[in-house]
């Protein structure tokens, strides 16, 4: 990801405003730069930083800004910067671990327009649409969407008909996934490669498609988080290999896992007794065990060796700090 003030989107890649048939200008003004600021002594502050940068997209004319969680966990100071060069200090409202939304609102009048949200599982591959950064066109791409599938991700997080597209957005990070009435179909989350025809690997963006905010936003705004039971947390990072097996790659500090004595390179056979063979596969069954702090019984393949143990979830907020309110 860019962190470099000075940098653009070639002029061929920029969307252009005459092929629209809405404002680009306006729309593109509802999406503001963001820093925010960790303790050194956030859990996330080794993984994530304890400086970050991205973007967000303003959902509310009072200053709402819907951006992509892992920028603003654990923050203790947030700060929105409009297109014009306004900064305007901003606080956490809300971190959803399950979709990776993240919400913050503004403690002084943003002065932007609010991007209307779209529908997200009315998209099409092919479908045209503008990944949206902060500082306007030279920081946007004319895209198109390849794909739109379940995507499960190394640290306990699976979304179903998360959003691909290219060519990839060089900072992605709380980009805003633009339609074709300038509605707000994404949030941007990741880049990832992309096998294209001909064996070339090409970058393409991932987003959180909008759909999934719409049943949480009242709780994310009441309550701070979404309501009812959450999903058990094994404080691990995993992939899935070339031979069809779910592998940790790493563990998180002190997290159930750890104090597992799990480690990295085993090899998760099956969970309560159900084989899995891919993340999707072991978060389903994981997640179907029950609400944080059930007990995971797993299969685990150590070296050529394989024995079965227990693993105590947790509820993954009692790990985070919570950042101050306004």
């Amino acid at each position: 990801m860019n962190s470099s003030d000075d940098w653009r989107i070639p002029p061929e890649f920029q969307p252009d405003p005459e092929a629209l048939a809405y404002d680009l200008d306006r729309a593109l003004s509802a999406v503001v730069a963001l820093r925010a600021t960790i303790p050194d002594d956030a859990y996330t502050a080794d993984v994530l930083g304890t400086e970050r940068a991205g973007q967000g997209a303003v959902i509310r004319e009072d200053g709402l800004v819907l951006t992509i969680g892992y920028l603003i966990v654990e923050a203790e100071e947030v700060w929105l910067t409009t297109n014009d060069g306004r900064a305007v200090r901003a606080h956490v409202v809300a971190y959803d671990h399950e979709s990776g939304f993240g919400l913050v609102q503004s403690l002084s009048p943003l002065g932007t327009p609010a991007l209307a949200l779209g529908s997200s599982r009315r998209v099409e591959v092919g479908d045209s649409v503008v990944v949206a950064g902060a500082g306007g066109r030279g920081r946007s791409i004319q895209a198109r969407v390849v794909a739109q599938q379940e995507f499960a991700g190394y640290w306990e997080y699976m979304i179903d008909d998360a959003l691909f597209t290219l060519p990839a957005h060089p900072n992605w990070g709380g980009t805003a996934l633009l339609g074709a009435g300038g509605e707000l179909l994404g949030i941007g989350s990741l880049q990832l490669q992309y096998r294209a025809p001909g064996e070339r690997i090409l970058p393409l963006n991932m987003s959180v498609p909008i759909d999934l905010l719409k049943p949480i936003l009242d709780d994310l705004l009441t309550q701070g988080r979404v309501g009812g039971p959450t999903r058990p947390w094994l404080g691990l990072y995993a992939t899935q290999d070339e031979q069809e097996r779910v592998v940790l790659v790493g563990l998180a500090g002190d997290g159930p896992a750890q104090r597992a004595e799990l480690r990295a390179g085993d090899v998760v056979r099956a969970v309560a007794g159900e084989p899995v063979a891919t993340l999707s596969e072991f978060y389903r069954a994981l997640w179907a065990l029950g609400p944080a702090g059930v007990d995971v019984p797993m299969t685990v393949e150590r070296e050529g060796d394989v024995f079965d143990l227990r693993v105590g979830s947790t509820d993954r907020d009692r790990f985070l700090k919570q950042g101050p309110r306004h």
